[in-house]
């Protein structure tokens, strides 16, 4: 896999100019990835400005730093992170520091930990105020791609679906130890899916014969539970909402989004801006309620009224951005 095939960022362009970003300015990509977004944000800030950029995802960590290495003529220090050269910096995860040989060229942090934690790399970096944050949010082209990762029904692999490898509770462990109920939950709650009951019975079934171990064998599952075979017509894959609550649930998406808002106003400059990119309706209604709740008290200005959405061009050069939302706000 090429780096260049990675990961396509979405709604680049107009992710770039809701951040309204300068040279000088300092910006946290929440969710670097493979650091699509962030090369782009590193020429827009260049010179003299400082990218911060924090992953759960250690495999797609090691490649960002490959991909800006462009940017640096020098790497010190050490790190579980380092990549053909050390870094210095450790808060709460591991965090690798670049910095490119004069003073009027960007610094660039990479820190492995969940955003929810901001404030403590944050404050580990010694950074009090940033002029603007990025969220991209889901699983990755990259994740899904690695086979491996068991985040996609395309393959045939364990059921992991772990965003951070260091962490404990993997797909397999909900599927195949919680309740009937447990399940049906969360389908319903994280997936919206509306044969969350059948499925979750369906589950229960399989396994009182043997563990659901597969990503393979959960698609099968759920094709047998609805009743319906995927036809390769069909836009949406009948196990995606499955696939996607399992997801959420296992990596508790929408509580550290929740937790990342409440701590970006007190980390943001006046004026500055905060931009989420989002691909389903539990993730997008978090941001318009919290994006309305800091604008009623008058601390965000509202940038986009309603959500922006990818163009025809992007839509047909990359599927993914199909179901991509973008909101932004200003601090006041």
């Amino acid at each position: 896999m090429s780096i260049e095939s990675l990961h396509k960022p979405v709604m680049r362009q107009e992710a770039l100019k809701a951040l309204n970003l300068k040279p000088g300015q300092t910006i946290v990509d929440a969710t670097v990835g493979t650091a699509g977004h962030s090369l782009e944000i590193l020429k827009a800030i260049s010179p003299g400005g400082r990218l911060i950029g924090i992953d759960r995802d250690e495999d797609s960590l090691v490649i960002a730093k490959e991909r800006l290495a462009e940017f640096n003529s020098q790497i010190g220090g050490s790190t579980a992170l380092t990549t053909g050269g050390s870094t210095a910096l450790t808060t709460g995860g591991s965090t690798a520091r670049f910095t490119t040989g004069g003073p009027a060229r960007p610094t660039i942090d990479i820190a492995h930990g969940d955003f929810r934690d901001i404030n403590k790399i944050l404050n580990g970096l010694k950074v009090k105020k940033i002029d603007g944050i990025l969220f991209d949010l889901g699983v990755s082209s990259y994740q899904l791609d690695s086979k491996e990762r068991g985040f996609s029904f395309r393959y045939d692999a364990p059921l992991d679906m772990r965003m951070d490898k260091t962490s404990y509770i993997l797909a397999y462990d909900l599927v195949n130890n919680l309740t009937e109920k447990e399940i049906s939950d969360i389908l319903w709650m994280f997936g919206e899916e509306r044969w969350h009951n059948r499925i979750a019975r369906y589950l229960v079934r399989e396994r009182s014969h043997s563990p659901v171990a597969t990503t393979g064998q959960l698609r099968d599952i759920v094709l047998r539970a609805i009743g319906r075979p995927f036809s390769p017509g069909q836009r949406i894959h009948p196990a995606t909402r499955t696939f996607q609550a399992l997801r959420i649930a296992v990596n508790r998406e929408l509580e550290a989004l929740e937790e990342a808002l409440r701590a970006v106003p007190e980390l943001l400059k006046k004026n500055g801006r905060v931009c989420v990119i989002s691909f389903h309706s539990l993730e997008d209604r978090i941001v318009k309620h919290n994006f309305k709740e800091n604008s009623l008290k008058g601390i965000y200005r509202i940038i986009t009224k309603k959500p922006l959405e990818a163009g025809d061009d992007e839509t047909a050069q990359n599927p993914r951005s199909r179901s991509a939302k973008m909101r932004a706000a200003s601090k006041i």
